[in-house]
């Protein structure tokens, strides 16, 4: 019998429970289509996805304790949904926040464990935004967890902080007709260091990863902030490149391929975008300094991780990322799947949160008559943050937490005090 017929009897064996498809693909390759439970697989099983390891290396256990620091808009939702996913199909326990926190750690309060729900302690997984404190997140989450994070250009961040929270944060709000030209053109006219989300209009991101962000351009400082985030974090992902982020995420956990496939989330409509000449990249960089040396750091280790990896072997395996992605987005939502708005998405648990009227954010939404496993996965999917957190917080409840281990310190009885001028609920059907 040919090789390639005998793999496949073999394999066909070892998923003797499991529905399988074989598709024949180009070049004479055979690619597996697998449903077991809610896990969809839709990459070439017998092919490795990425360049082989040496002989001498042992297979390793998928890592199962992961914190991510879900930094703003960075494309952070996206990859908070790919941990929920891999902690559901795992029966991990991910670490929530307590009701009066909503959604997020109390942000942008400095993170403590008091925020963390009980029910989700301790935790396997955490994910969801949280101001960064080292000494707090070792007490909750077990000794060996991975740390990861993302990081954007700050100027197509600062766009999009500027778009997004234009309508809560102050000093975007004194701005006369909502202009980015004219907060750049004289920032200090219209921050205010200190007041209410003061955060989301200067150096948001050096003040997630726990940083003072009215440093300015002190390359001291800066320095030293690069170095604590280099002992704490294992991989710091790139937001502009974000399949090789992905692939460099999934080696480092020895994660499946299937692991981390996503469909994009919290996206926002072309229309709700603002224009980004180049002279208001360069000023945007310019009041974001300390962001703007950040990114440049870790832009450039990251490339120095995919040049140590192999690039070709890296660029190869995203490719082999898309091209599933794309096919589970077309058995998911259809041969055309298409970010809509949401009041065209009849899936109640799929329509995104929207942040104003002025800003609209887009989402999936199933095909008619799903039903079954598929569809929940497909569902999880496409989840948006504020009801997959919901879900996952009464699931873990009804199952009474997580499993047994030492917990470092209970959480107080007391709960923990609400946010700075948290953000208002979405209304139904926004």
């Amino acid at each position: 019998m040919p090789p390639l017929l005998q793999r496949l009897q073999q394999a066909t064996k070892m998923m003797s429970r499991r529905k399988v498809l074989l598709l024949v693909l180009g070049c004479g390759a055979v690619s597996l289509l697998i449903h077991q439970g809610a896990q969809l697989s839709w990459y070439p099983k017998l092919f490795p996805a990425s360049c082989p390891p040496p002989r001498a290396s042992p297979v390793r256990p998928k890592h199962l304790t992961v914190a991510f620091l879900k930094t703003h808009k960075t494309a952070g939702t996206t990859v908070q949904n790919i941990l929920f996913r891999f902690a559901e199909r795992h029966n991990l326990t991910v670490a929530l926040p307590h009701p009066s926190c909503e959604h997020q750690f109390c942000y942008p309060r400095n993170f403590s464990g008091r925020f963390v729900h009980p029910a989700t302690r301790p935790p396997h997984v955490l994910a969801s935004h949280l101001r960064f404190d080292r000494q707090e997140l070792a007490r909750l989450m077990p000794p060996g967890t991975i740390y990861v994070t993302i990081l954007r250009e700050p100027a197509a961040m600062f766009e999009s902080l500027f778009s997004y929270y234009n309508q809560y944060c102050p000093a975007f709000r004194r701005v006369p007709n909502a202009s980015l030209e004219a907060f750049l053109r004289q920032p200090e006219a219209y921050y205010r260091a200190g007041e209410h989300f003061a955060m989301f209009a200067h150096n948001t991101l050096a003040y997630d990863l726990g940083g003072d962000n009215e440093r300015g351009p002190d390359s001291t400082y800066l320095a030293s902030l690069i170095r604590q985030v280099e002992e704490v974090f294992s991989l710091v992902m790139i937001a502009e490149y974000f399949d090789e982020s992905l692939v460099l995420l999934r080696r480092l956990l020895a994660w499946d391929l299937d692991d981390v496939l996503y469909a994009k989330l919290n996206a926002r409509a072309a229309g709700s975008r603002l224009a980004l000449p180049a002279a208001l990249a360069r000023a945007a960089r310019a009041w974001n300094a300390l962001d703007a040396g950040l990114y440049a750091h870790f832009n450039a280790s990251f490339w120095r991780r995919v040049a140590r990896a192999g690039r070709g072997c890296v660029e190869r395996e995203a490719r082999e990322l898309r091209a599933a992605r794309e096919r589970l987005l077309r058995r998911c939502f259809g041969e055309r799947p298409a970010l809509r708005p949401a009041a065209q998405i009849r899936t109640r648990q799929l329509q995104p949160w929207q942040p104003s009227r002025k800003v609209a954010i887009l989402g999936y939404d199933l095909p008619r008559g799903g039903a079954g496993a598929a569809t929940d996965a497909c569902l999880k999917l496409a989840m948006p943050e504020v009801q997959y957190s919901s879900y996952l917080l009464r699931k873990q409840k009804r199952r009474g937490g997580a499993r047994p281990r030492p917990e470092p310190a209970p959480a107080p009885e007391d709960p923990p005090p609400r946010p700075i001028r948290a953000l208002p609920r979405a209304a139904p059907g926004a």
